[in-house]
């Protein structure tokens, strides 16, 4: 039994950490080319969002996934997650929902691994390898 609880746990911080890194990673190329939220803004003005909206590209692309990896309040950061993905996919992806490409993938799978991958984290919890075990 002993053994299964760990395994379970670490499992949990794989996820974690493998959901959150490559979030992570996209928030940081973010933080390094601010003009990206030019683009992001303009989206918004489409469907009547204020521009100012789009620095939440930052809590869900960076604060929400370092949540996750250290695994405080992981569960949070995964629902942060789950709402910058579905924005980034009502916003930018929806052409391509029903699309596949040329070898058969899903056309937005990084997307979808994202959004399913954080809703798993906020489901399953940090397990207990974390910095606050919820």
């Amino acid at each position: 039994m002993h053994n299964s609880l760990f395994i379970d746990s670490l499992g949990k911080l794989v996820l974690r950490i493998a959901v959150g890194v490559m979030i992570l990673m996209h928030g940081i190329y973010k933080i390094q080319h601010p003009e990206s939220l030019d683009f992001i803004s303009n989206m918004l003005a489409d469907i009547d969002l204020p521009p100012a909206v789009a620095y939440g590209v930052y809590v869900g692309e960076v604060v929400g996934p370092l949540m996750m990896i250290l695994g405080i309040f992981s569960r949070m950061g995964g629902l942060i997650v789950v709402v910058n993905m579905i924005f980034a996919i009502v916003l930018a992806h929806q052409p391509q929902l029903y699309d596949l490409t040329s070898n058969g993938g899903w056309a937005i799978e990084l997307q979808g691994l994202f959004l399913l991958g954080s809703l798993a984290v906020a489901l399953l919890g940090s397990g207990r390898f974390a910095a606050k075990p919820d």
